[in-house]
């Protein structure tokens, strides 16, 4: 699993937080009824508001792996154009394209 190196460093300088954080992160994951594949592609949108491309690209390759098409990814990347606006959006699609591509998809 692809790991940012921030994140990497991160993980080694504060292991317990680090462990924690993940360990929150899987029990929201499992929170609710909705499947892998849709609860990444929601993350994905979240992640286009907040403007976190290491976020967009994260859920981006994480819905690809849950079994999202491309078409799907641009699909969640486009809803974002009347919520957060066309600039937010049209970078995001940038940020996605990279794991796209880096994916062969």
């Amino acid at each position: 699993m692809y790991l940012p190196k921030p994140f990497k460093q991160f993980e080694s300088e504060y292991p317990e937080i680090a462990k924690l954080y993940e360990e929150l992160g899987l029990k929201c994951q499992s929170a609710g009824p909705l499947d892998p594949k849709t609860r990444h592609l929601v993350n994905l949108g979240i992640a286009v508001g907040a403007v976190s491309p290491g976020a967009v690209k994260s859920h981006a390759r994480k819905a690809l792996e849950k079994g999202a098409s491309r078409e799907e990814l641009y699909h969640a990347l486009l809803l974002a154009l009347t919520t957060v606006g066309f600039p937010a959006m049209i970078a995001a699609i940038g940020w996605g394209e990279v794991v796209i591509k880096a994916e062969g998809k």
